[in-house]
């Protein structure tokens, strides 16, 4: 259901789903949870990945004072923008790697369409027997993923290639490597030796006390709890070098060939 592109798609999940469950989420709001009821287009970031990511790579730095710790994040930070806009200025693509793919991916899913314009910018797009409206002018598809991925669907690929249009012109901005540069155009500036501060007067002055909070016994747990899509991928298993199938290795493989 969070992920659902039409309304419809999204009335037949929720029928499966417990009442107990449904109210929960009825109460909740369906607008921060499911992208189809959000008030902004959230595109494809469904997931607080990056908060996790961040989490993990400032582990060993929790360990330090607040200003060694707020030192390591700024830089921290500094090498992802630095790196990141190299990245982009290095992308020779109409759009970045990952949306590249995408429609490509998209492009094969149309081979087998055909299309019925009824104006210069409304169609009719025939797949599988089941038959979708693409409006141009709108960027918009009854599927539903044209219009929230700002990228062309199948169905939308499908009429593009009748016309003879270019997609990267029906992509968002967002998508493409200029834009990427301008995220990162504004660089993380380094600071100066402490030594060389001019701290005011008042600041300097004031007197930090330890806070109320008291820690709980024991160490502190420094695990994040994993979310459920995480708990349901399956673990990594070793392969055979021989054989190539996974759950035992050479030394235990029954099909490497015997010797006569």
């Amino acid at each position: 259901m969070t992920k659902a592109y039409t309304q419809a798609e999204f009335d037949s999940l929720m029928e499966k789903v417990d009442i107990r469950v449904k109210e929960y989420l009825e109460l909740v709001g369906y607008e921060k949870w499911a992208r189809l009821y959000a008030h902004v287009n959230r595109g494809w970031t469904m997931t607080s990945n990056i908060i996790e990511s961040i989490n993990v790579a400032l582990v060993s730095a929790r360990e330090l004072s607040i200003y060694d710790f707020l030192e390591e994040v700024r830089k921290m930070f500094g090498r992802w923008n630095c790196s990141n806009r190299k990245e982009a200025t290095q992308t020779y693509t109409t759009l970045g790697k990952k949306y590249q793919e995408m429609l490509t991916l998209n492009e094969a899913m149309s081979t087998c369409m055909t299309v019925v314009p009824s104006t210069e910018y409304l169609h009719t797009v025939n797949d599988g027997g089941r038959h979708y409206t693409v409006c141009l002018l709108e960027r918009k598809c009854v599927c539903g993923r044209f219009q929230v991925d700002e990228l062309p669907c199948p169905h939308a690929w499908a009429v593009l290639k009748s016309k003879f249009l270019m997609p990267e012109e029906y992509c968002s901005n967002y998508y493409k490597p200029n834009t990427v540069v301008m995220i990162y155009d504004v660089p993380v500036y380094p600071l100066p030796d402490k030594n060389d501060w001019n701290i005011p007067a008042h600041v300097a002055e004031e007197v930090v006390l330890p806070p109320k909070w008291k820690r709980p016994p024991g160490r502190p747990n420094k695990k994040h709890d994993k979310l459920l899509s995480e708990l349901m991928q399956p673990k990594n298993q070793h392969s055979c070098s021989i054989c190539g199938q996974g759950g035992h290795n050479k030394r235990t493989c029954r099909n490497a060939p015997r010797r006569i």
